[in-house]
């Protein structure tokens, strides 16, 4: 067992092991080509263990500053002059890293550093506790100066393994160093590492200086390391080169939804559709947040037909009747239908290109079109049937476009054949322009749509984002019309702020999103930089902020003014008013606002285990066993006789060191594996928990009926994760029972239970 802990000072592990020659200096350092690997390997921290124990013991002594740095040093000299290092291991291929370009290596890229290697789990609070002592000594020294450190993430359990976990702790603790994920504890293995946190100091010949276990040993660490870095800048062997760091926190969080960008409800089935923008992909889901279908993503793509095989491009718009979707597939150009009962995903405008037709008038499928931002059903006088035209914001060509959905006429139009594609609304110059000649007008990059179809509105309201402004568009003549935001003068693209008050005495900032509320009269606007929903009457034109204090974070409380958003770039009314949906981009959130309670949640999108989530590239993760460490037990038990059908049990007798207890949250194990021998295992419980170390479960193995040979042996792995009684340090110990079986055609008897018994 290894202590964290011995009168103030880290025990290491005491098996002695074999060490391996040094590389000569002159290949690494002031010659600048890159050491070799060592030509073999397993060096154990155990080999620090005597020149470490008596270096600690003097500085117990040590009065001044100046006599412990002059012990390091001198200890460094020893160190360093040994006929053979301590080398670690090279990183082993094919690991994920984060923080980093590429992946590293210790004898090419870290050649020339003092580097830190820090064991760590991201469920250990020790090792978090480690943590902010790494960031203040990166911010001392940096790789310039000839330090880096690397997490080394070596999981407790298998939900630690999974890359997108450790991502999320990565961004949670703004660990901002490079992490390899060590999934199978490779490197913790060959160097005989036994607790949670350790921390390894290299030589920069990947040679092993130092190594602190546990957590609270700042003091040591900069003295170690700050004397390393000397030590070996006197010889002339640190290297002043940068190591290519790309935070993982400058990229993407993983989430259920990744920068949606618009939300709309079917007023029918108690759904909602979400563009889920980021992973290009179009959810559908009930209100509850549970997934029904999910339609393209994780990639990019411009592919029709069945759900499983359909992609889209950074879909932006949505809006759904009677089953039928149409998507705004804005970086395809395209407009997509969506028809849920066939499971279809077809293209009805556009061709994959962006378009520079300012006109239109051709069929859907035929028309080049630009950058659709929002998609909504609608209406143009009585001349359309209701919902029989598709309106479109085209944010590419600063206009508003329509499809029509049937036969029809739109205002100052001859009759139009279905499917056709043009123009409605917009110049195609990019303006702040109103006009009672639609043609005339000017929009600027409108991307929000919502229809007051009824009188008196009877018009499209349009988040004309560059221009700041909401703007209608009469279903009657076409007219443009000027609401809040904004200025007079059409050709100010930059009179933008956030102050309530009354038509062009209102400030918006890049509104990206808009929805009519016919029960209360009001349209709500996602005023998406400033971070607001605000509140519109089109009656008075004033305009008020309803929800939002400005900053861009994710706060939630019972009052509007004080919850948060980050860039809302949706909106849309349900529950007969009562409820707002707003997809709150940057948070990776739909939030929902009960109008009437004044209260906000957050939707808790998530699927049911028959949904595909990512379309066809997601593949379900099995569970698989972990590696034992090089020291576990293997224990070999006498055979055992059974014969078909029969059930052998296995109880675990396994008993911890005095002081210490199961580690909370994180599930010891056991394993079921017969090598050579899968049939016996067929229908069986391969892997179970122990939750309690008082309480040990009984594992239970059922002969087949039909045996492909008379003899197997079962193997049963069993991981157990510990901590100190105080916590101070957590371990993991594994231990491997071999039990052979005899099949025999004689029927056994009842058994009692083999037990499994150690003492850790």
């Amino acid at each position: 067992m290894c202590r964290c802990e011995t009168e103030g000072r880290p025990a290491l592990p005491l098996a002695p092991h074999e060490t391996l020659p040094r590389a000569p200096a002159a290949a690494c350092g002031l010659s600048g080509e890159n050491m070799a690997a060592p030509r073999a390997r397993g060096c154990s921290l155990a080999g620090l263990l005597p020149a470490q124990t008596s270096l600690e013991y003097a500085l117990l002594d040590a009065v001044t500053q100046e006599e412990k740095d002059s012990l390091v040093y001198q200890y460094l000299q020893k160190v360093d002059g040994w006929e053979q290092d301590l080398s670690v291991p090279e990183f082993p291929e094919g690991l994920e890293w984060l923080n980093t370009e590429e992946p590293l290596s210790v004898y090419k890229d870290l050649c020339g550093k003092v580097v830190i290697l820090d064991f760590f789990t991201y469920c250990c609070i020790n090792c978090i506790h480690l943590l902010p002592d790494l960031h203040t000594l990166e911010h001392t020294y940096s790789d310039e100066d000839g330090l880096l450190i690397v997490g080394v993430h070596s999981a407790k359990f298998p939900n630690e393994k999974v890359l997108d976990n450790i991502k999320s702790a990565v961004l949670r603790y703004n660990i901002t160093h490079p992490v390899v994920n060590d999934a199978d504890a490779s490197l913790w293995q060959e160097l005989e590492v036994s607790c949670w946190p350790t921390l390894v100091i290299l030589g920069p010949r990947g040679n092993m200086l130092f190594s602190l276990i546990g957590e609270g040993h700042k003091d040591k660490l900069f003295l170690y390391t700050s004397i390393a870095l000397k030590y070996y800048k006197d010889r002339g062997q640190i290297r002043d080169n940068k190591i290519e760091i790309k935070l993982y926190k400058d990229s993407l969080p993983p989430s259920p939804l990744l920068f949606p960008g618009k939300v709309t409800v079917d007023h029918v089935s108690n759904r909602l559709v979400i563009a889920d923008t980021g992973h290009h992909r179009i959810l559908v889901v009930w209100k509850n947040g549970q997934i029904q279908y999910s339609i393209g993503g994780p990639n990019p793509g411009r592919k029709d037909g069945i759900f499983s095989e359909s992609t889209f491009n950074s879909p932006q718009g949505v809006a759904i009747r009677n089953n039928i979707i149409y998507v705004a597939d804005t970086e395809n150009h395209l407009i997509r239908k969506i028809d849920l009962e066939a499971e279809m995903v077809s293209t009805v405008a556009g061709i994959g290109i962006q378009g520079t037709d300012k006109e239109g008038g051709a069929p859907g499928e035929e028309q080049p079109i630009s950058s659709p931002w929002d998609v909504v059903f609608g209406m143009s006088g009585s001349e359309v049937r209701g919902d029989d035209i598709l309106w479109i914001a085209m944010a590419g060509t600063h206009q508003i476009w329509a499809l029509l959905l049937d036969c029809g006429r739109l205002p100052k139009k001859n009759e139009l054949k279905k499917g056709t594609c043009l123009r409605f609304a917009g110049s195609g110059n990019e303006e702040n322009r109103n006009n009672a000649y639609p043609h005339k007008a000017g929009f600027a990059q409108p991307s929000g749509l919502s229809l007051a179809p009824e009188d008196p509105w009877s018009c499209l309201f349009v988040a004309d984002s560059e221009s700041s402004t909401v703007r209608t568009v009469s279903l009657k003549d076409g007219a443009v019309k000027h609401l809040v935001g904004g200025e007079r003068d059409p050709m100010n693209l930059f009179a933008f702020g956030d102050v309530d008050g009354v038509g062009v005495n209102a400030r918006l900032q890049h509104p990206l999103g808009v929805t009519w509320d016919k029960k209360r009269n009001l349209l709500y606007v996602a005023d998406s930089y400033n971070h607001k929903i605000k509140a519109v009457d089109p009656k008075t034109k004033n305009c008020t902020t309803l929800a939002g204090t400005g900053d861009a974070s994710n706060v939630i409380t019972s009052s509007f003014t004080e919850s948060t958003f980050n860039e809302p770039g949706g909106l849309c009314v349900g529950e007969n008013g009562q409820l707002l949906y707003v997809a709150d981009t940057n948070n990776h959130q739909i939030k929902v606002m009960d109008l009437e309670t004044k209260t906000i949640s957050v939707l808790p999108v998530f699927r049911p285990d028959n949904a595909v989530v990512d379309g066809p590239f997601l593949v379900e993760k099995q569970k698989t066993l972990p590696k034992l460490p090089k020291s576990a037990p293997n224990i070999r038990l006498s055979p055992v006789a059974a014969s078909p059908g029969q059930t052998l049990q296995f109880k675990l007798r396994l008993d911890l060191p005095s002081g210490t207890k199961l580690t909370e949250g994180v599930p010891s194990c056991w394993f079921l594996t017969a090598e050579g021998n899968e049939w016996l295992l067929q229908g069986q419980i391969p892997s179970g928990e122990i939750e309690s170390i008082s309480s040990q479960p009984a594992i239970s193995l059922q002969i087949p009926g039909d045996c492909l040979s008379l003899e197997a042996v079962i193997s049963i792995s069993v991981f157990l994760y510990y901590c100190s009684a105080d916590s101070s340090a957590c371990m993991m110990k594994g231990i491997l029972f071999s039990q052979p079986l005899q099949i025999t055609s004689t029927h056994q008897e009842c058994t009692a239970p083999v037990e499994l018994k150690y003492v850790f």
